[in-house]
């Protein structure tokens, strides 16, 4: 497994610019980045590269300056340019067996839905960790398949990697996802689209700390 992979544990925020504008999206990074949040996720699914790189280079700074892993969805060849420390493999996006041959060096996670057969295909074929979802209902993807806690019990009994839980988080619902295995919590709206974004990621960053005491 990639190096980094045992810093795959806490909150797991989701920049997504589907849900945050151009002018609002480095104000709550750093806002999240503040509250505790472990890995930041840059998802743009636009086809603009200018704007993409400018973001991503903007982030990974901050990132790197507050001790945070970064990740870019679907885009290795951005995630190289960058230097980001890895990569997020979804459904429609390159394979993690394809992602791994070009690109040895970077972190890979993969979705894994809510699907073991999918999940054990990824570890086979290099995945650094496997992220199953969406445990509730998402706004941010509200057509996107449920997921259960069995499949995330299950998971934790079978896999070595980390297991990040996504889709409809905050921090009222996290801890059950924590108890049943989750490593770490992948969340979109549930910091970003809060009044204060800060105070939404101390609450769900917290969780984790109380959980290494128990």
């Amino acid at each position: 497994m990639h190096p980094l992979t045992n810093k795959i544990t806490g909150l797991y925020a989701i920049a997504d610019t589907g849900t945050l504008d151009d002018g609002e999206l480095f104000e709550k990074v750093r806002m999240v980045l503040g509250g505790g949040c472990r890995i930041l996720q840059y998802r743009d699914k636009s086809c603009h590269e200018e704007k993409r790189l400018r973001q991503a280079t903007e982030l990974r700074k901050m990132c790197s300056h507050a001790g945070t892993l970064f990740i870019i969805n679907d885009d290795a060849e951005l995630a190289m340019q960058v230097n980001a420390d890895g990569v997020h493999c979804g459904k429609e996006d390159a394979t993690v067996r394809e992602t791994r041959a070009r690109h040895p060096g970077l972190l890979i996670g993969a979705s894994c839905y809510n699907s073991l057969s999918r999940a054990l295909q990824a570890v086979n074929d290099g995945a650094d960790y496997i992220a199953f979802g969406s445990f509730f209902l998402s706004s941010t993807k509200p057509q996107a398949k449920a997921a259960d806690l069995e499949t995330l019990q299950q998971a934790k009994k079978m896999f070595e990697q980390p297991i990040v839980a996504i889709g409809g988080i905050i921090a009222e619902n996290a801890e059950i996802l924590i108890s049943s295995g989750a490593s770490a919590v992948a969340v979109i709206s549930g910091v970003f689209l809060t009044p204060n974004p800060r105070l939404s990621s101390r609450k769900i960053a917290a969780l984790f700390d109380e959980q290494v005491k128990m």
